[in-house]
Protein backbone atom coordinates (compact mmCIF):
# COMPACT_ATOMS: atom_id res chain seq x y z
CA UNK A 1 0.00 0.00 0.00
CA UNK A 2 1.54 3.31 -1.03
CA UNK A 3 0.88 6.66 0.54
CA UNK A 4 -0.21 9.30 -1.98
CA UNK A 5 2.12 12.29 -2.10
CA UNK A 6 -0.15 15.32 -2.17
CA UNK A 7 2.52 18.01 -2.31
CA UNK A 8 6.13 17.61 -3.38
CA UNK A 9 8.78 19.14 -1.19
CA UNK A 10 10.71 18.46 1.97
CA UNK A 11 9.28 15.74 4.16
CA UNK A 12 10.27 14.24 7.50
CA UNK A 13 12.59 11.24 7.16
CA UNK A 14 11.00 9.55 10.18
CA UNK A 15 7.22 9.98 9.76
CA UNK A 16 6.97 11.01 6.09
CA UNK A 17 4.80 14.07 6.77
CA UNK A 18 5.45 17.48 5.21
CA UNK A 19 7.86 19.71 7.13
CA UNK A 20 5.52 22.66 7.55
CA UNK A 21 6.63 22.87 11.19
CA UNK A 22 9.47 21.28 13.23
CA UNK A 23 9.17 17.63 14.28
CA UNK A 24 11.23 17.51 17.51
CA UNK A 25 10.30 13.91 18.38
CA UNK A 26 11.15 12.73 14.86
CA UNK A 27 14.49 14.56 15.02
CA UNK A 28 15.29 12.66 18.25
CA UNK A 29 14.39 9.34 16.62
CA UNK A 30 16.48 10.09 13.51
CA UNK A 31 19.52 10.59 15.74
CA UNK A 32 19.12 6.93 16.79
CA UNK A 33 17.91 5.18 13.63
CA UNK A 34 18.00 5.57 9.84
CA UNK A 35 15.33 7.52 7.94
CA UNK A 36 12.33 5.49 6.78
CA UNK A 37 10.91 8.00 4.29
CA UNK A 38 12.61 9.92 1.48
CA UNK A 39 13.06 13.58 2.46
CA UNK A 40 12.58 14.66 -1.18
CA UNK A 41 9.39 12.84 -2.22
CA UNK A 42 8.01 11.24 0.98
CA UNK A 43 8.11 7.67 -0.37
CA UNK A 44 8.81 4.79 1.99
CA UNK A 45 12.41 3.65 1.53
CA UNK A 46 13.98 0.21 1.62
CA UNK A 47 16.24 0.22 4.70
CA UNK A 48 19.04 -2.24 5.47
CA UNK A 49 20.77 -2.08 8.86
CA UNK A 50 24.00 -3.88 9.76
CA UNK A 51 25.94 -3.68 13.05
CA UNK A 52 28.25 -0.98 11.65
CA UNK A 53 26.14 0.96 9.13
CA UNK A 54 22.78 1.46 7.44
CA UNK A 55 21.58 2.13 3.89
CA UNK A 56 18.20 3.55 2.87
CA UNK A 57 17.14 3.48 -0.79
CA UNK A 58 14.44 5.53 -2.53
CA UNK A 59 13.39 4.21 -5.95
CA UNK A 60 13.54 7.75 -7.37
CA UNK A 61 16.33 9.49 -5.46
CA UNK A 62 18.88 6.75 -4.80
CA UNK A 63 20.65 5.59 -1.65
CA UNK A 64 21.61 7.33 1.60
CA UNK A 65 24.02 5.69 4.03
CA UNK A 66 25.38 6.27 7.47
Amino acid sequence: MTRPVTQPGPTCGHCGQALTEPHPRCEQMLALEPPRFCTHCGRRMKVQVTPREWAATCVEHGTLSG
